[in-house]
């Protein structure tokens, strides 16, 4: 049976020592180009979702949700904060069909350098689809997104969201 803090697994930290974490770092109010303000969509207690700023060709537009507290993986993440991540994506995934002119949504997460994960901080992503967009044949082909191409994203989900969407809340 789960404990509420589940320890990380032998052997599953790959976080190098003093890694500066993005995303606990937007959470301080630290923003550059790739973490903007406006890119957050929702805020719960124990979870915030963010437009993410890496795009693939046919899915622009994608989400991050992300634990609130820094947990650098699936191994470590207690069952109380995996509830609300996975509440989170089913809304952002319901948000994501609403609000944009998709015919579906993937969501996907990493874990450890085998695994694709390259940031070590948990997060989960959640992707619109289109039909024929090969998003997992493109990955090469992904792009950083500017903060003005990420806005109109983040606005349509905040507005069928309907979820606090300021990291103070």
């Amino acid at each position: 049976m789960r404990t509420s803090q589940s320890p990380a697994l032998p052997g599953t930290t790959h976080e190098p020592p003093g890694y500066a974490c993005p995303f606990c770092r937007f959470q301080r109010g630290v923003h550059d180009e790739w973490n903007q303000p406006s890119d957050v969509v929702a805020v719960t207690e124990r979870a915030f979702a963010r437009v993410a700023p890496k795009w693939w060709p046919a899915n622009p537009g994608g989400v991050l949700v992300i634990p609130r507290p820094h947990v650098e993986n699936l191994y470590a993440l207690s069952a109380e904060d995996g509830r609300e991540v996975w509440d989170l994506t089913q809304r952002v995934a319901e948000g994501i069909r609403t609000s944009y002119d998709c015919a579906g949504t993937s969501v996907r997460q990493h874990n450890e350098p085998a695994g694709d994960q390259d940031l070590w901080h948990l997060h989960v992503h959640v992707f619109p689809r289109h039909a024929d967009d090969r998003l997992y044949q493109r990955h090469a082909e992904a792009r950083w997104a500017p903060p003005a191409e990420r806005e109109p994203y983040a606005e349509k989900l905040r507005a069928v969201l309907r979820l606090p969407h300021d990291l103070d809340a």
